[in-house]
């Protein structure tokens, strides 16, 4: 007797649910994405066979542009928003909430004390115009680098400060500024440079 063989029903599967899941992880991600801020200047840093990663997280940086220019800037909100207003007290320049508030939205910037207050009450576009931010003064008779950094670690003594200088810049600049470092104790920083091929058949040191 033949055998009778069952009819074969097509597998279905309902997706809906799982396009809901999609598009719920979707919107939490871009609803969650924090935006980084355009730097004050970019520059491009020397290159080097160091394979040692920094954390982008409690950090002070920074930057001398190939013309020297000095741009400083922490990654945390709340601790750009405390050294404004430290500066401020201590140079008798008050800040208003909306000028407080544009502070905290920066990324990094490069300007006197004394013009701080001008800066930002220009748009984002013009702070990047030619000549407006020269740089922070940081030297033996005006160490205003050392102000903004005493301040931004009295907020977090944890923040690690790195250097990011072109490698155009000169090197006087660069001691200049760990200089200014060592005024204030701080003599472990770390200098953030391009990734280059290590040698071929050289060691890699453990």
């Amino acid at each position: 007797m033949a055998q009778v063989k069952a009819k074969r029903h097509g597998v279905s599967l309902d997706m809906t649910a799982m396009c809901d899941v999609a598009f719920l992880l979707l919107t939490f991600f871009i609803l969650t994405a924090k935006l980084r801020p355009d730097e004050a200047v970019q520059v491009t840093p020397p290159t080097s066979i160091a394979q040692t990663p920094i954390k982008d997280s409690e950090i002070i940086t920074v930057t001398v542009a190939a013309d020297g220019r000095i741009f400083v800037g922490a990654d945390a909100q709340p601790v750009r928003v405390g050294m404004l207003d430290r500066i401020g007290a201590k140079y008798n320049i008050t800040f208003t909430a909306a000028e407080r508030e544009q502070f905290k939205l920066m990324e990094n910037f490069g300007t006197p004390i004394a013009n701080v207050k001008q800066l930002l009450n220009l748009e984002p576009a013009e702070r990047k115009a030619e000549g407006v931010q020269t740089g922070i003064p940081c030297d033996s008779v005006r160490n205003e680098l050392g102000d903004w950094v005493l301040y931004a670690r009295m907020l977090n003594p944890k923040q690690r400060i790195v250097i990011k200088a072109d490698s155009e810049a000169e090197y006087k600049v660069v001691k200049n500024i760990i200089d200014a470092l060592q005024t204030q104790n701080i003599n472990n920083f770390n200098l953030i440079t391009g990734q280059e091929s290590r040698p071929v058949g050289s060691a890699k040191k453990k």
